[in-house]
């Protein structure tokens, strides 16, 4: 009976309360909790060195870096030297090769890395000093090995020439050069002429030149006691020499008067990279950075939540996503809003981009929004406080711009008082759609016609991959595709000589992740083909087209091509096609001229009877073809030809560079051969 009685007792009360709770009533959030954040010691060194130390014993590691405050360099023909000087500076000293190096670090499972202001490495506590020492040895005594600056120019070189194909590349270069001006550190535009023309004796200059302590912190955070750090600092950092640093100063970028429209031409583009930009008077430690930070995130600030997303992505479906963000800088801070768009919704995505930048000034944010992003805010900042480097990157934010002391430690009730007017007052003061950069990326001919509507001086200026103004090129009146192709026969060898071409064998080689490949290419007149791939002389794949019908071919099956593919493979397989094209019914369309490596090309387009485009570029001067982009489903296929050379009278390219995404290949013909007599079997399906 008492069990009963207790039982029915629990249901009353919890009725009871029931009927007192209105669950439909948010809670009023509580005050924000205090932050203890991780305290630190700062002492300088008698060379000005200054020191930071963030005790953490809970793992026997520490984690060392040595970071130089110094204003940026302005690099003009050499622009790219101050990145190679920091990836130099690990590369080998007087003692140590960069091998030896490397084996040192690896052998007691530290990391340490160079770069153009500083170096770090972490390693367990009882290694230190043997990092340490590898450390004060790179720091003291780089030997600079020309043969790794070589190596280095080519890497970059090569990363250059592949970024070409990535709208993302282009739209951000561009960027800077709008932006900033060739005059500024940050609108440089690194080139593979001004890789090219770096030189040992100019990194040399930037190390013994910018690398001093007395403009330098070094921040030791881990299992180690301040008294074991002072120990260290002098130990292995004493000994530097301090010296004069230079101070640059620049201009700062003037705001448009009104929106400046540019764009930027990537060949076979099916999507668009889109952008809004400008520069900010916005430094570090500003009093508005917190209530800035929280209407950026309602903007479009990493958040698929953003009203950016909630627009473009999930209303619209113009893209998987796009982001703004709000960059402090000691020089010049910005604002930048980007997304990759599909092709055809271009200028309808950057509208409601726009839409979007504007509604965060003229209508006020929703509570219950602001309130999830602070939320999420505060979480993440909680979040970022257990690791020990963070207290670090604070200490050196409040050192080097002069920050209070409790900046970061009232960031969680600063955060928790932000409203709703804060952010509207703070989109009215840093956002500024009507001064900003329109930029976008893509089919710059669609472009040009529809990003016009933006400019209110009916102007669209178009970059190259470079930032730099794209000159509009003549072309004669009279002129046709037609005339291009015709002119680039005469070039390889003329009509006559082409006809009498019935075969050609060209083998070809590259290197694919470490791995060489052979590449044996056999075509016969009218249009038979095959290409062979081999790796380790065993046949990878095989396409073939007996003129009629093609097949793919590999150690997992074959599959026969139909459609506009077999219709590619036909046009592929067709021997001299450039004397056929009104026989297969592909029109050749001059779309005008643009620069190929820095030498003007004609630049015309091939449709195919099935709709599908190819882009060739054939250089002014010479009529030889320099270039084509092919589309491959959602990805463009680049192919650069050069060192033209003469087989029984035909010009041959006896190097290709073809680049398909991030990939980029070095491919090297090995040999021509030009009516041997190849059997009809090789095409036999």
């Amino acid at each position: 009976m008492k069990k009963i009685v207790y039982s029915i007792l629990i249901i009353f009360l919890a009725l009871t309360a029931s009927a007192q709770l209105d669950r439909s009533i948010r809670p009023n959030p509580g005050p924000a909790p205090k932050i203890q954040l991780g305290d630190y010691k700062l002492f300088t060194l008698g060379n000005g060195l200054k020191v930071i130390v963030v005790e953490n014993h809970k793992i026997p590691k520490i984690t060392y870096q040595l970071s130089l405050d110094i204003d940026p360099v302005l690099e003009e023909s050499q622009a790219g030297y101050v990145s190679l000087t920091g990836d130099l500076l690990k590369a080998g000293t007087k003692t140590r090769t960069k091998a030896q190096i490397d084996e040192s670090i690896d052998f007691i499972g530290a990391s340490l890395n160079a770069h153009p202001t500083g170096i770090s490495g972490s390693v367990l506590t009882k290694f230190s000093g043997v990092l340490l020492d590898v450390m004060s040895d790179v720091l003291y005594n780089p030997s600079f090995p020309p043969e790794e600056l070589e190596k280095l120019k080519k890497q970059n070189i090569s990363a250059i020439q592949t970024s070409k194909n990535d709208a993302k590349a282009i739209a951000e270069n561009i960027n800077s050069a709008v932006m900033f001006g060739n005059k500024h550190p940050y609108g440089e535009v690194s080139s593979e002429k001004t890789i090219e023309s770096i030189t040992l004796d100019k990194c040399k200059d930037y190390y013994k030149t910018y690398f001093r302590p007395n403009t330098a912190y070094l921040i030791i955070v881990g299992d180690i006691t301040v008294q074991e750090a002072k120990s260290q600092a002098e130990k292995y950092f004493g000994k530097w020499e301090k010296g004069v640093v230079p101070a640059h100063s620049y201009s700062f970028p003037e705001l448009n008067k009104s929106p400046r429209v540019v764009i930027g031409n990537r060949d076979g583009a099916v999507q668009s990279v889109i952008m809004v930009s400008y520069p900010l008077e916005y430094k570090p430690g500003n009093p508005d950075a917190i209530k800035a930070s929280v209407m950026n995130s309602i903007l479009g600030g990493g958040s698929l939540s953003s009203r950016i997303n909630a627009n473009l992505r999930e209303k619209r479906a113009y893209t998987y996503g796009a982001y703004s963000s709000l960059n402090s800088d000691k020089l010049v801070g910005s604002f930048n809003a980007s997304g990759e768009i599909k092709g055809e919704s271009t200028d309808s995505a950057m509208t409601q981009l726009l839409v979007e930048i504007k509604r965060m000034i003229t209508e006020p944010v929703d509570n219950k929004l602001l309130e999830q992003v602070k939320s999420r805010m505060s979480g993440s900042f909680a979040r970022s406080l257990e690791n020990p480097s963070t207290i670090a990157g604070f200490a050196l934010n409040i050192e080097k711009y002069k920050l209070p002391k409790d900046y970061y430690a009232t960031y969680l009730e600063k955060l928790s008082n932000v409203s709703a007017d804060d952010v509207q007052k703070m989109a009215e003061k840093y956002l500024k759609p009507e001064n900003a950069n329109i930029i976008a990326v893509g089919n710059a001919d669609k472009l040009q016609k529809t990003m016009i509507r933006f400019s209110k001086d009916g102007k669209v200026e178009q970059r190259d991959f470079y930032g730099n103004p794209v000159a509009a090129m003549e072309t004669p009146a009279n002129m046709t595709g037609k005339d291009v192709v015709s002119n680039y026969v005469k070039a390889i060898g003329g009509k006559e000589k082409l006809e009498k071409v019935n075969d050609v064998t060209t083998k070809m080689g590259m290197t694919m992740q470490g791995m060489n490949i052979e590449i044996i290419s056999k075509q016969k007149s009218p249009n038979k083909m095959s290409v062979e791939t081999l790796m380790g002389g065993n046949v990878m794949s095989k396409q073939v087209c007996n003129g009629v019908k093609a097949m793919v071919k590999s150690p997992q099956g074959s599959q026969e091509l139909t459609g506009a593919n077999l219709e590619e493979m036909l046009n592929q397989s067709t021997m001299n096609i450039e004397l056929h094209l009104d026989q297969m019914k592909i029109t050749p369309e001059l779309k005008g001229a643009e620069d190929v490596d820095g030498q003007p090309a004609w630049k015309v387009q091939m449709t195919s009877p099935s709709g599908k485009n190819t882009v060739d570029f054939y250089d002014k001067k010479s009529g030889l073809r320099v270039k084509t982009i092919a589309q491959q489903g959602q990805m463009s296929v680049i192919t650069l030809y050069s060192d033209y050379r003469a087989v029984e009278g035909v010009l041959f390219p006896f190097k290709l560079k073809q680049s398909a995404g991030p990939q980029s290949f070095d491919i090297i013909v090995s040999g021509v051969e030009v009516n041997k007599g190849i059997d009809d079997s090789v095409f036999e399906m």
